[in-house]
């Protein structure tokens, strides 16, 4: 592993398309293994932020927000976090997103008042978001274009098993002490993930050492500015799927509990889906190289849409655990379907601020879907709105599937998608 990636960060180069040779496992532990350690973090305190907000006598909506300021943090560092990986590299971002994560986790854990609680989930969102985008950004240097969707993917899958196994492990530590230790755990491995990526190349170096040289760094504004058209297009295909994914979050746990499903069993429910969300992450993977990105796009949104369209009729456990496991199949065969676009689409010169635009549009999807699904069941029966939110996913759907098939088309010849960029003017 750190032979070939060495070669690679000498070059100063993309990867090649054809990939002779290369392997996932050759970069598995410095691509891989900070994001397992970090998700684990990450999924062992999100469960109980609201607990932890009511611990310290918020009531019920201030603790949903406490919540929200999680994503609300991610979108206020999109763009700052690209602007950032460009200037320092994904490498030092990792360790720094590592080490300030730790500092507000642990200041979660020792906090006496729910403001002090909202700063630290807020920062925790940014950090959360900077090491994403330069995970993303090492992973496009260190893998060859033949392989990238499955590469990705298979990073979408390790956030997925970190999220999986971190309410496990907070689940014993909540046992065995209280809600406190949870941030505790994510505070440690914070530090953990942090240290891994030193251990990885900064393939990155090169290319901004002749960026400086040539002129300095682009801004952030310049860069969405000469590629508005891309963010406007594909980019709200991304907003579209972003929605998609986080309605079930929003509307499943409230359709089980309207049917009388005891909140324990929901989350086997939920536990479920994860599970079938692991198992398509790879097939995923393997279809955006040979098929193109628009077979695994389309069902993301599909499903949710056919999914909601149906909930309506789910009236039992098994009907219900039947239309999660279906947009389950949908979430998991898109895993790193958002990292891919945005791989495909950027630019050489300008590509972390490219990037970071990209993570914008995700986490308004993201943060929209729950809003969306809350707009509507505040103005019509929850049935009613179910089926809003399905017609609307079909709609998306349409929208997904033209432009995520015209960046394929533009992509041919070819099974697998050259990188396309955009001059800097």
């Amino acid at each position: 592993m750190a032979r070939l990636l060495a070669r690679r960060r000498s070059s100063g180069r993309a990867p090649s398309t054809g990939g002779s040779g290369f392997r996932l496992r050759d970069v598995a532990v410095a691509a891989y293994g900070p994001t397992v350690v970090n998700a684990t973090g990450h999924g062992a305190v999100m469960p109980v932020l609201a607990l932890r907000a009511r611990e310290l006598g918020a009531d019920v909506s201030t603790a949903a927000t406490v919540v929200a300021l999680l994503g609300v943090g991610m979108l206020l560092a999109s763009l700052p976090a690209g602007a950032l990986v460009a200037r320092i590299g994904e490498r030092r971002t990792l360790v720094a997103a590592g080490m300030v994560d730790a500092v507000v986790m642990v200041a979660a854990a020792l906090s006496s008042s729910v403001l002090v609680l909202g700063i630290a989930v807020t920062l925790s969102g940014m950090t959360w978001t900077a090491f994403l985008l330069a995970r993303q950004g090492f992973m496009i240097d260190a893998v060859p274009l033949a392989h990238r969707a499955r590469a990705l993917a298979a990073l979408g899958g390790a956030h997925r098993v970190g999220l999986l196994v971190g309410p496990l492990l907070g689940a014993v530590l909540i046992h065995l002490a209280d809600l406190r230790a949870t941030f505790v755990l994510a505070a440690g491995l914070s530090v953990v993930a942090g240290l891994m990526a030193l251990l990885m190349p900064d393939l990155g170096a090169a290319g901004r050492d002749q960026q400086q040289a040539a002129g300095g760094h682009l801004g952030v504004w310049a860069v969405l500015r000469a590629h508005r058209r891309t963010l406007l297009t594909l980019g709200t295909a991304v907003v579209v799927i972003g929605a998609s994914r986080s309605v079930r979050n929003g509307l499943l746990p409230l359709w089980a509990d309207h049917v009388g499903i005891p909140a324990s069993t929901t989350s086997v429910i939920f536990g479920v889906a994860a599970a079938v969300d692991i198992a398509f992450f790879y097939p995923g993977g393997w279809l955006m190289d040979t098929r193109g990105r628009t077979v695994v796009a389309v069902p993301v949104v599909l499903s949710v849409a056919v999914a909601a369209l149906l909930l309506p009729l789910a009236h039992s456990v098994a009907a219900v655990t039947a239309v999660v496991a279906l947009i389950a199949v949908g979430n998991g065969l898109g895993s790193g379907i958002v990292m891919t676009l945005g791989a495909d689409a950027a630019p050489a010169v300008g590509r972390s601020q490219f990037l970071g635009g990209w993570r914008l549009c995700g986490d308004l999807g993201n943060t929209g879907g729950p809003l969306l699904v809350a707009g509507v069941a505040a103005v019509a029966p929850l049935a009613a709105a179910s089926i809003a939110v399905g017609v609307l996913g079909l709609v998306g759907t349409a929208w997904v599937g033209w432009w995520v098939r015209e960046a394929d088309r533009a992509a041919r010849p070819g099974p697998t998608l050259p990188a396309r960029g955009v001059s800097r003017s």
